[in-house]
């Protein structure tokens, strides 16, 4: 047996009740001493100086203590503040780049409505009917000037039909896919549309020379004294060939010269149609 740990626990068990009864008898003593002095301060007002004392010393304790809070407070309510007017600025700074892009939107929305308008009072035939279609891609380099646009055979679309904007002339298709087609602008080297002067009805082949230079008129007249074209003419389809209808605006003549040695006219056109920024087109149709 080990008579070490039996002592050991007898001392503990004699101590613990010596050391809580000290600590009530200490808690008694403090509430009756605190009781006798609040009974003589009313009775005799024994405390009143040292309570004026200890106010005048305290005072300026006090005073620090209530403007600092008060600081602290100020502090926090500009914080508040300043985070919550931030937070609104932010808002309102969302709100107006959202006003606008619905701006931009609604310009771009009017603009198209403009260029819509303009397609469907574009003169026709009376026996064409039309489809309207929209450019998705545009190449146009000194090699290649084409257009692919979001019809297809699905659409009844057909190679070498005619392609107009509001204001004239595009050019013809050259391929088609089910939901795309392929349109060759009047402008390419490779394309030749047969015009005439509205004026006086002298009739030519236009040739592209590509979309950063003007159009050239070919196939006059050899003779050069029946050649009355002037700058500002009206270039129309001439409807020979039968691939784009007679009458439809191509081009206005920019350029005549006369080239002495070879005895022939050199006359320049510029396209009517912009065919760098085209956005909605119309497909012809021959009514059968």
């Amino acid at each position: 047996m080990n008579w070490n740990r039996i002592v050991l626990f007898k001392y503990r068990s004699v101590i613990k009740p010596i050391r809580g009864n000290s600590m009530s008898l200490r808690l008694y003593l403090a509430m009756i001493v605190a009781i006798i002095l609040i009974i003589v301060d009313n009775r005799l007002d024994s405390f009143t100086t040292i309570r004026m004392y200890m106010d005048t010393v305290l005072s300026p304790i006090y005073l620090f203590t209530n403007s600092t809070v008060q600081k602290l407070d100020n502090l926090s309510t500009i914080f508040t503040t300043n985070a919550k007017l931030k937070q609104e600025n932010r808002a309102l700074r969302q709100e107006l780049i959202l006003q606008k892009s619905k701006q931009l939107l609604l310009m771009h929305y009017k603009q198209e409505n403009t260029t819509l308008r303009k397609l469907l009072i574009a003169p026709l035939h009376h026996d064409e009917h039309t489809i309207l279609t929209k450019v998705i891609s545009l190449q146009i380099d000194p090699y290649i000037n084409q257009i692919v646009i979001d019809k297809g055979w699905n659409n009844g679309i057909y190679i070498g039909q005619p392609v107009i904007s509001d204001q004239g002339i595009v050019g013809q298709v050259i391929a088609t896919s089910k939901y795309t087609s392929r349109i060759l602008l009047i402008c390419d080297t490779s394309h030749a549309i047969p015009i005439q002067v509205l004026r006086n009805n002298i009739r030519g082949i236009l040739i592209g020379k590509g979309c950063n230079a003007d159009l050239q008129i070919e196939y006059l007249p050899q003779d050069l004294e029946k050649i009355d074209i002037h700058v500002g003419d009206l270039l129309v389809t001439s409807g020979l060939g039968g691939r784009f209808p007679e009458g439809y605006p191509v081009a206005v003549v920019s350029s005549v010269k006369l080239d002495l040695p070879r005895t022939h006219m050199l006359i320049k056109a510029k396209p009517i149609a912009t065919l760098q920024h085209l956005h909605y087109l119309l497909l012809l149709w021959k009514n059968k």
